[in-house]
């Protein structure tokens, strides 16, 4: 159990503890538990939380205070689940069918060096759509995420659902290395706070590698609520979290 304290860390998982959609280390699992012993301690990811147990491990939810899928749609506290929310009954399926048939539209249009399965991976709380198709192998990951890098595939079709859906007060963010996430405006990570916020703690700093704007970090990062740290890979993560406590 987590020792008493006004402070709480909050972390991205891909990038931040893990590597991208890799296990955490032994070794920062273990310096994780380390520091629980001084402070609370939480996650907070885009994926769903099958995906949060694979990195983090089927204990997640006893390993931190508090632990949130998709944005915090989906909260777990103290090892129960606070609440649930649903996509599907906030936009309605007229808007959610839009959404996906132009997405499936756009990526047929975009030639790759590879494509694969499950271009849309319908969740709780968002749309994760991927160009490349989340079933790639680890390989073809990576050779898209640098071919991302130069010719900014997201960011374009980004670009174009912001034109598509300016009406639909709908956010569209980059996420992880291979997919864009679509959810509606106040459903980005900022989202967790709301479940922490009324436990009152004194500081509330978050950890995360997408903190740029259009990154899915950068809404709670900026949020006056928290205190933010850019980290470049877990060990980043590691040395700076060393250094504060």
């Amino acid at each position: 159990m987590a020792a008493p304290s006004g402070k709480l860390c909050l972390f991205d998982v891909d990038g931040t503890l893990t590597a991208p959609r890799q296990k955490i280390t032994q070794e920062m699992d273990d310096f994780l538990q380390r520091l629980r012993q001084k402070i609370k301690i939480g996650v907070v990811g885009g994926s769903d939380f099958e995906k949060m147990q694979e990195q983090l491990g089927n204990d997640v939810v006893e390993k931190y205070d508090y632990v949130f899928p998709e944005n915090g749609l989906v909260a777990y506290k103290d090892g129960k689940l606070l609440s649930k929310q649903s996509i599907q009954d906030h936009l309605g399926e007229s808007l959610i069918q839009d959404l996906i048939n132009f997405c499936l539209s756009y990526i047929a249009k975009i030639k790759l060096p590879k494509k694969r399965g499950t271009f849309i991976e319908f969740r709780n709380g968002m749309l994760n759509v991927s160009p490349i198709g989340r079933s790639c192998s680890q390989d073809e990951r990576i050779e898209f995420s640098e071919l991302d890098k130069k010719e900014n595939i997201r960011q374009k079709f980004v670009e174009e659902l912001r034109k598509e859906f300016a009406d639909k007060d709908i956010t569209f963010s980059i996420g992880g290395q291979i997919s864009i996430d679509i959810f509606p405006k106040g459903w980005d990570k900022r989202y967790c706070l709301g479940h922490v916020e009324k436990d009152g703690y004194d500081t509330i700093y978050f950890f995360g590698d997408k903190t740029m704007p259009g990154g899915n970090d950068y809404e709670i990062f900026s949020d006056p609520r928290t205190v933010g740290y850019t980290v470049s890979a877990p060990e980043d993560t590691h040395r700076i979290c060393e250094g504060l406590f």
